[in-house]
């Protein structure tokens, strides 16, 4: 295969990505307005897909950071920062989002990765202990709304301070596809740099990795950190859809959710996971409409069939399918079978 040619992954995702550039030709303007929300989820679902697929850390609790994103972005829109009331930019509120959950995100990961370090299961287990905790914390803090969270959102806004809010269907549509094209293509390329290959060895085998004199604390941090951000993107462009922040934004339940796109989709490639989460999406609703209240147990049923027969998950089996070639003789001809 020739260097400039593009891999099947790349193929797949052009593809997809043209597919939904077309989507509003044919679909009604309600079903727009679902499709946006799905892109947040998709983004967070590229998130975990590069935490756990690529770098190998089973992360249990990567809506803490998509709900941080969600709460900065409420807090400042809404003109809820004690110290600058009149701040109500979206783009602010992003930043923060993404700021906050990325420090956290890197204080986890200096205290998690320091000497030995966690590992395995007992990373996710951590991880889950920390969801948990985050939950309660946003439950019982008055000043986030308590249990009923941040009401009366404002949608996106365009100004740097304010300003028109980015309320038609086909727009926001457009803008969600075109950041989460944007996304993809960023942990694409990080996924394949120099740094990426680094965590690949890391992930393969750590201590070989060490033995050539990687810092696997300083790398992991800084790769679960970028996650973080990713997520914490995710949950601000969501509230701005949504209207309301609440704590189930922020806890294991929808990071549970996010494992199952993640897994169905096909972890170890970020468009799969990406497209796993637009996948699983809509068969709730297609089988919330055909099963009635039955659709979460044909749901896991249908989950469990997927991992147990195709552990690269559906769209990373299509993807894989899509790459293989016919082999070629040594004189450079297919192979006559």
């Amino acid at each position: 295969m020739s260097g400039r040619e593009p891999d099947a992954e790349t193929r797949f995702a052009v593809a997809a990505l043209a597919a939904l550039a077309l989507l509003p030709a044919v679909a009604p303007d309600w079903q727009l307005s679902e499709f946006a929300r799905y892109f947040a989820y998709m983004v967070l679902a590229a998130s975990l897909a590069w935490v756990w697929g690529h770098c190998g850390l089973l992360c249990l609790g990567q809506a803490v950071f998509f709900g941080i994103g969600a709460y900065a972005m409420s807090v400042v829109t809404l003109g809820m920062l004690p110290f600058a009331p009149a701040l109500v930019s979206s783009w602010v509120g992003m930043a923060l989002g993404v700021g906050v959950a990325t420090l956290f995100a890197w204080l986890l990961g200096r205290l998690f990765f320091s000497a030995r370090g966690l590992g395995g299961p007992f990373f996710g287990i951590v991880t889950l202990a920390v969801a948990f905790i985050v939950e309660r914390v946003a439950i019982n803090w008055g000043f986030l709304g308590g249990l009923n969270g941040l009401m009366n959102v404002p949608a996106l806004r365009i100004g740097l301070n304010g300003g028109r809010e980015i309320v038609d269907e086909m727009t926001v549509y457009y803008a969600m596809l075109g950041i989460l094209a944007a996304v993809v293509a960023l942990l694409i390329a990080v996924a394949r740099s120099r740094w990426g290959r680094v965590l690949l060895a890391i992930r393969n085998h750590e201590l070989r990795a060490q033995a050539l004199g990687v810092d696997i604390a300083r790398e992991k941090t800084r790769a679960f950190a970028l996650g973080a951000g990713v997520a914490a993107l995710a949950g601000a462009l969501f509230v701005t859809q949504f209207s309301f922040a609440s704590p189930p934004l922020i806890g294991f339940t929808l990071s549970a959710e996010a494992l199952i796109w993640v897994a169905v989709g096909g972890r170890n490639s970020i468009v799969a996971a990406a497209l796993g989460a637009l996948l699983v999406r809509l068969a709730e609703a297609w089988l919330s409409k055909y099963v009635g209240d039955n659709w979460l147990l044909a749901l896991g049923v249908a989950f469990v069939l997927v991992v147990v027969a195709m552990p690269r998950g559906v769209v990373g089996e299509l993807i894989a399918r899509t790459g293989a070639r016919p082999a070629r003789a040594p004189g450079g001809a297919a192979s006559a079978r």
